[in-house]
């Protein structure tokens, strides 16, 4: 189920900090449903990826020791539980509304068609990816019935793309030093053209951030954040290129210290700028 991925859906809180309603405790309860529901989802995809993916995952020096290519959880299990899990959380975002229930059904939807086979069209697989971190923070926002910002869907998407590319990078590295077998959309990318994706959506993510803060309404300090934003961007980049990191993103965002503590920063003066205008 990949609990160490769950915190992928923390961006089903940036609706609620963004809206500055961090003293309700109502719509902090519905988020904390939402991101629940969206943990259950995603545990729900995971499975299901994994039992379609057996064969090739044993053939892999580190995904041959998940539980169902190893065949310690039956295939027919896994797919029974993650349709137990699609369930309860279908269930738990119709609590919070019907558009709340369809963001699930679109989240849903999207993670059958890329473990179908979106995830072996090359480009489509990586803004898939993206697609399912815009539908995050849509559904975050609708959850807590704020309004749903276009600079939090065009931001969380391109920072998911990034994200994204880079792992694909990272694989195409292993794979060029021979210590892993790609996956077939690999064969679609090369590390040049990667590297221009890349290049192109960080650049996109950063200018997309700034004009955020820019044209802010009602707290044009949070043009502040930006070296925050510029710096994590950068220090990213330099994993990906001097380190060969971002097979898996959320390890690195987790474990690396100096990422670690600009997030950090970016969350507090965000906080403490939105608490005050």
């Amino acid at each position: 189920m990949r609990p160490r991925q769950w915190s992928k859906n923390l961006l089903l809180f940036a609706g609620l900090i963004f809206a500055a309603k961090l003293g309700d405790a109502t719509r902090w309860l519905e988020a904390l449903t939402a991101f629940a529901a969206y943990c259950l989802a995603s545990s729900a995809a995971y499975l299901v990826n994994d039992a379609r993916d057996a064969s090739q995952d044993r053939d892999h020096p580190v995904k041959r020791g998940r539980p169902i290519a190893s065949g310690e959880l039956p295939a027919r299990t896994a797919v029974g539980l993650a349709a137990v899990l699609a369930a309860v959380a279908l269930a738990a975002a119709a609590l919070l509304g019907p558009w709340t229930a369809a963001f699930m059904g679109g989240f849903l939807g999207l993670q059958a068609a890329y473990t179908a086979g979106l995830k072996h069209v090359v480009l489509i697989d990586v803004l898939a990816i993206a697609g399912l971190f815009v539908i995050r923070a849509g559904a975050g926002a609708e959850a807590v019935s704020v309004r749903i910002s276009p600079w939090l869907l065009i931001c969380s998407g391109l920072l998911a793309l990034f994200l994204a590319l880079g792992k694909r990078r990272a694989e195409l590295v292993l794979v060029g030093a021979e210590e892993t077998p790609g996956r077939p959309v690999l064969e679609g990318y090369s590390l040049a053209l990667v590297d221009q994706l890349v290049s192109v959506v960080a650049a996109s993510t950063v200018i997309a951030y700034s004009l955020y803060t820019f044209t802010a309404r009602d707290s044009k300090a949070m043009m502040a954040t930006v070296p925050f934003v510029l710096y994590g961007v950068f220090r990213y980049l330099l994993l990906l290129h001097r380190h060969d990191l971002g097979e898996e993103p959320e390890n690195v965002l987790l474990t690396d210290v100096p990422l670690l503590l600009t997030i950090a920063s970016w969350a507090v003066t965000s906080g403490v700028i939105l608490a005050l205008t």
